[in-house]
């Protein structure tokens, strides 16, 4: 699966038709709040900078022994309020792209997909989730450290929240991968039915080898008819086969294998003085 900075960048690189979009777009950017964008991430510093036609500048915050440059972009306030209940889906689809550049976090690991937005107004998570939940993706809230943690988990809302920004090249390898997933986890449930098969098989061709080996410690295997010698005779020769095999070779069903073995365990369990051999 690829990494999240490629999604963002397969979402920066979505351009607005429409000037509507621009400004749906723009306002998804500045949901955190502030009059600006503030990322480490160049193509949202890129982004912002189309949408909101301000120069780009760095700055540093000291982390440790390491300083980390942001990008900081200065967005000029429109004149009149952007409102998403009276918004058209396309300025809906292109607010969430905002959002995801402006304040997503995405993981893509091995343990599954994880999209979050940290927020330090609790109204802002709120919201969020709110306009989620009327676009249909279901997300929850979280406290960590101080801050609104809006989070989405599953790989169908994961997989919902790519398709509405427009990420479908994101989409595609996404679903691919649960595909891959998916396979792998039937080709290993098989394997593992048939290696349990392999091994019941293994057990229960040993345990009639010892039984019949103890009829013949007792000199028994002659006095069996005809029928149950011919099977005690092909397990003790093919000890590994399974009952397919041995009933093929004796040109009889399965079951009647099946059947003769069992009573030739039966036989061996039973003490000399009461058995009786029988078809």
């Amino acid at each position: 699966m690829r990494f999240a900075a490629d999604v963002k960048g397969e979402l920066a690189r979505i351009e607005p038709a429409l000037a509507c979009c621009r400004r749906a777009e723009l306002e998804g950017l500045l949901f955190q709040g502030g009059s600006g964008i503030r990322t480490l991430d160049p193509s949202t510093a890129r982004v912002a900078m189309r949408l909101g036609a301000g120069p780009a500048t760095r700055d540093g915050a000291e982390r440790g022994s390491a300083a980390r440059h942001h990008l900081a972009v200065m967005v000029p306030q429109a004149d009149l309020p952007w409102r998403w209940g009276a918004a058209a889906d396309c300025d809906r689809r292109a607010f969430m792209r905002g959002v995801v550049l402006g304040s997503g976090s995405l993981s893509f690991s091995t343990s599954g997909p994880h999209v979050e937005f940290v927020f330090r107004r609790p109204s802002r998570a709120g919201t969020l989730r709110r306009r989620l939940a009327s676009v249909g993706i279901r997300a929850a809230i979280s406290e960590r450290r101080g801050r609104s943690v809006v989070y989405l988990k599953g790989r169908e809302e994961v997989a919902s929240l790519l398709h509405l920004t427009g990420a479908h090249g994101a989409l595609l390898e996404f679903a691919a991968d649960q595909v891959g997933r998916d396979v792998q986890n039937r080709l290993n449930r098989l394997l593992n039915a048939e290696a349990a098969n392999v091994h019941r098989t293994v057990r229960a061709a040993e345990r009639q080898v010892r039984a019949i080996d103890r009829l013949a410690v007792t000199h028994q295997l002659d006095s069996l008819s005809p029928g149950l010698r011919a099977v005690a005779d092909a397990r003790r020769a093919h000890p590994a086969e399974d009952l397919e095999a041995l009933a093929a070779s004796l040109d009889i069903s399965r079951s009647a294998v099946h059947h003769r073995l069992r009573r030739l365990e039966q036989l061996a369990a039973t003490p000399p003085s009461r058995r009786r051999a029988t078809a």
